[in-house]
This record gives structure tokens, sequence and C-alpha cells, in this order.
């Protein structure tokens, strides 16, 4: 939780600070000469971005206006009140705390797209059967994480591994803000622990890469020739259930210019695999254009590395009972909590390291 204490003499506000409120004043002043242009829905798509871009700056500056004159308020009168006085007034102190983290919060979420829904993609890298399962544990996290935020997790392609485990995944998470947290995860997940395929409890080393874009709709100017696909139906892979695998219902479509390939298998209508693929592709050549236009997009997807030692983002050593982020230091010794989805504190700390508002720490040394 953030702390609240009375500002210096140098402050302009009170509480301003990191908030940039001026800035998002004059942003606001800006998108309201927007909204109130006649013309602004002629271009639905875009009228819809001024408009959800104006509520949630306007959340953040009313919503920070609000505090700060409660807790100026409370500022003054504290030194008045009685050691009781004080006691008794301690919630709503804690009440205008948990505001003004959450304010902070929004701030770190001010990134393009942040809002749009999350496309991840789980890959085992290096570990064999180990890598599968560390990649099946990966995705149940993330499973459980949606789950406790209220989110939908729409899957669109699972590819079990040959002995346990997966060895792909990929699937969107539908809900608030969902590209946003989901982006610091972005990057090699690293394990160790004591093998459960192995007779002697040996200690191994997996890794596994999780890759986070947003989610973009056709209202996303991205030029796709049919000429420039080629498109394959088959019969779905896996275990299927309720005739999922009994069709010809998978999709897989393969973008020729740039041999993205795109697969979707999950439900047993052709039509709606075919959809999905699109999404995605079409997500896949946004990024590709996003990332041509802005050197920023590595702050979107993650830095690109080998799916080995060395390039981890985050260590999870279960035998020791603890899991480090290597960019931003944080550290968790409940494995079992954050494997269970409970991983709030680390991508409020990625989003921070993200905003450029941590510095990004040395590598660890092998455990």
């Amino acid at each position: 939780m953030l702390w609240i204490c009375r500002p210096s003499n140098t402050d302009s506000r009170p509480f301003g600070g990191i908030f940039d409120i001026a800035g998002k004043e004059a942003r606001l002043a800006e998108l309201e000469q927007q909204i109130n242009d006649p013309h602004l829905w002629n271009d639905p798509a875009h009228a819809r971005k001024v408009s959800q871009e104006s509520a949630r700056l306007r959340r953040v500056v009313e919503g920070f206006k609000r505090l700060e004159s409660d807790l100026q308020g409370l500022l003054e009168l504290w030194p008045e009140l009685m050691a009781e006085e004080r006691e008794q007034m301690q919630p709503e102190l804690e009440r205008a705390g948990r505001e003004l983290e959450d304010l902070y919060h929004q701030t770190l979420l001010s990134f393009p797209y942040a809002e749009n829904a999350a496309i991840v993609t789980i890959k085992p890298g290096a570990g064999g059967t180990e890598a599968c399962d560390w990649a099946q544990m990966l995705y149940r996290m993330y499973t459980r994480f949606a789950e406790r935020h209220g989110f939908t997790l729409e899957l669109i392609d699972l590819e079990p591994g040959a002995e346990a485990g997966i060895d792909y995944a990929q699937f969107i998470v539908r809900g608030e803000n969902a590209f946003g947290l989901m982006s610091p995860e972005a990057g090699v997940h690293r394990l160790v622990r004591p093998s459960p395929f192995n007779a002697q409890g040996k200690r191994q080393t997996s890794f596994a890469a999780v890759e986070v874009m947003p989610e973009v709709d056709e209202s996303v100017d991205i030029q796709i020739a049919p000429e420039d696909l080629r498109i394959d139906v088959m019969r779905s892979q896996g275990k299927g259930g309720q005739g999922v695998n009994t069709t010809d219902s998978a999709v897989r479509i393969v973008h020729l210019p740039t041999g993205i390939i795109v697969k979707c298998q999950v439900t047993r209508s052709q039509q709606k695999n075919k959809e999905m693929a699109m999404n995605i592709l079409r997500s896949k050549l946004f990024e590709i254009e996003y990332k041509k236009k802005q050197e920023e997009l590595a702050r979107l997807k993650g830095e690109a590395r080998p799916i080995e030692w060395g390039s981890q983002i985050r260590s999870y050593v279960l035998d020791k009972q603890y899991i480090k982020d290597h960019r931003t230091g944080e550290m968790r010794h409940d494995p079992e909590n954050v494997l269970d989805g409970d991983l709030e504190s680390l991508i409020w700390a990625g989003l921070e390291w993200k905003a450029g508002r941590r510095e990004t720490v040395a590598a660890a040394e092998d455990e």
C-alpha cells in the first residue's frame, strides 16, 4: 500500500507528483473538443477510442481531486486530534490509502491497448517432458488468475505434450485492462524443483515462454488480401469431446507473405474457428506493423529471448520456497499461492518496471 504523508513545501499540489493531473486535464480538454465535433461519429471506431480515453482520464482526475480534498482536510485536522480521535480516524485513512493506491495503479495502465483483451501463448522450452509439465502449470496459473479477477478465458489452441503437460497453448483473456495486466508476464519463466518424473527426485530446471499481445478487431486497419492466405481444414486433435474431433472443424491459416501460421480447433464450428484464427492473425500482423512504427513494442510484448538459461524474467524455485522476478527484484515466499493465480504483487511490480518507475535488477545467480 502507498503511504500517505504530508507533502513537502516544494510540492506545487498537495498530492500531485506522479499522477500528472495537469497533463491529464490538458488531454481531457483536447478530447472534449473532439467529442463536441459533430463529425466525430463519422468514424465510429475512432469515436469509441476517444470516448473511452476521455472516460478513463475523467475517472482518474475526478477521483484524485476528491481524494486530495479529503486527505488535505484530514492532514489539517490531524494535529488537533486527541489520540483516541486519531484511532477512530484510522479506518478512514486506510480507505483513503486504498483509493490512492487504486489511482496509482490506473496510471500504470495508461499505455496503448492496455484496455484490450490479451492473446497469450505458452510454449515449453528446454527441459523436455519437464518443460511441457511446466507449461501446463503456467496455463493453470493464468486460468486461476483470470478466475480471481472475474475475467473470461477463451481457449484458442491446446496441444498436449508427448508424455505429460502441454506442448502449446494459446488463449484470450477478456476483462477490464486484461492486456495491461497480463503484459508484464511476457518472457521466459524458469522452474526449479525436484522432478516428479525422476525416481530419485533429482532437481530439475525447466523453461517455458509466455507471449502476450493485445487483441485487435476489424476497426484496426490491417489489410489482409485473400490471395495471401492459405486456409486448411482438418480434424481436431486431442481429447475432443462433444464432437470436436469427429468433424473437419479445425482451421489452420497460413499468411504467405510473413509465414505466420495460426490454428484454431476448440469449437465444433469450422466458421467460428476460422473467425477466431483470423482475429489472431490480424493481431499478429498488427503487432508487426506496430513494431515498425514504435520501438515501445518491447514494452507491450516483452523482449524476445531464447527459452533457456540466462534469459528468464522470473524464477520459481519450489524446493527453496521462493519466486523472484529478475527485472524488478520482487520476491514471493508462497509459491503455492502464486501458482494458484495470486499474481497481483508481481504484476504491479512488473508494470512499475515497464513504466520506468523501478530500476532493472541484476540477473540472479544459479540457485
